[in-house]
């Protein structure tokens, strides 16, 4: 089964889980069509190539045309390609669809795969955070400078990987242990917990984590209906207000 979307990335909101605010980013996922099948025996590997979005067919080459032959419809053609490896054989063809509602749910822990802001030619206080020079002492010049990079005799020489200033972002960034909060099946929305990485309108690849697990909102809302405390804060003060009124009874029994 597949475990993975392509979505574009919209603004960030907030919402409220039972009483607790929690800030969302909103994402358009899918829905994605299948436009290739990677088979093991062919390709060594078993994967599904996804398409999301669109664009004029006078904008696709006449190679890519060929590739995309199956899925164009209307002049128009996915504007975005991304291969998901799977384990085994996929389910499914090519012209399928895939949806949001049909892998994600409230509550699932997912990674989040984008391209962070470009900001540009940055110096080393921004990009590597130094602290930078004194204030002191006549060196009004110094404050957001690099310092010495030399080195003495032995090697002679800077290292490889020194931080200095250069080009910032712009590079692929994933986060991971994020959270689903919801899932609107007929708008194909889905709110995030926190943030992504990337502008609004930017490509994210969402994947469900199937490994470890953390406190999900479904969690929450179930002990709200059961009538328990709910795991944090409110469960330390039940126990405690528990604890003040066992403690007398104990007194009296000695």
């Amino acid at each position: 089964m597949i475990n993975t979307i392509l979505a574009e990335k919209g603004k960030m909101s907030q919402t409220f889980v039972e009483g607790r605010r929690v800030p969302v980013t909103k994402v358009v996922a899918g829905p994605c069509v299948v436009t290739q099948i990677k088979k093991e025996d062919k390709d060594g590997y078993w994967a599904v190539q996804l398409g999301f979005g669109e664009k004029r067919i006078k904008n696709v080459t006449k190679p890519m045309q060929g590739h995309l032959r199956g899925v164009i419809k209307e002049q128009k053609a996915p504007r975005f390609l991304r291969e998901i490896r799977l384990e085994s054989e996929p389910s499914f063809k090519v012209g399928d669809i895939v949806n949001a509602s049909e892998i994600f749910k409230a509550g699932d822990i997912i990674q989040v795969t984008g391209t962070s802001k470009g900001k540009g030619f940055a110096g080393v206080v921004k990009r590597w955070h130094f602290k930078g020079g004194p204030r002191t002492h006549g060196q009004s010049d110094r404050e957001r400078a690099p310092g010495s990079i030399g080195q003495t005799t032995t090697p002679g020489r800077v290292f490889k990987g020194k931080k200095m200033a250069g080009r910032m972002g712009g590079e692929r960034v994933t986060l991971k242990n994020l959270q689903i909060v919801s899932v609107n099946p007929e708008t194909n929305e889905i709110e995030i917990s926190g943030s992504a990485p990337g502008i609004p309108g930017g490509l994210l690849v969402i994947k469900r984590l199937s490994g470890g697990k953390l406190e999900g909102i479904q969690e929450v809302q179930a002990q709200v209906v059961e009538g328990e405390a709910p795991a944090g804060e409110g469960a330390e003060e039940a126990k405690a207000e528990t604890d003040t009124e066992v403690a007398p009874q104990g007194g009296q029994n000695e």
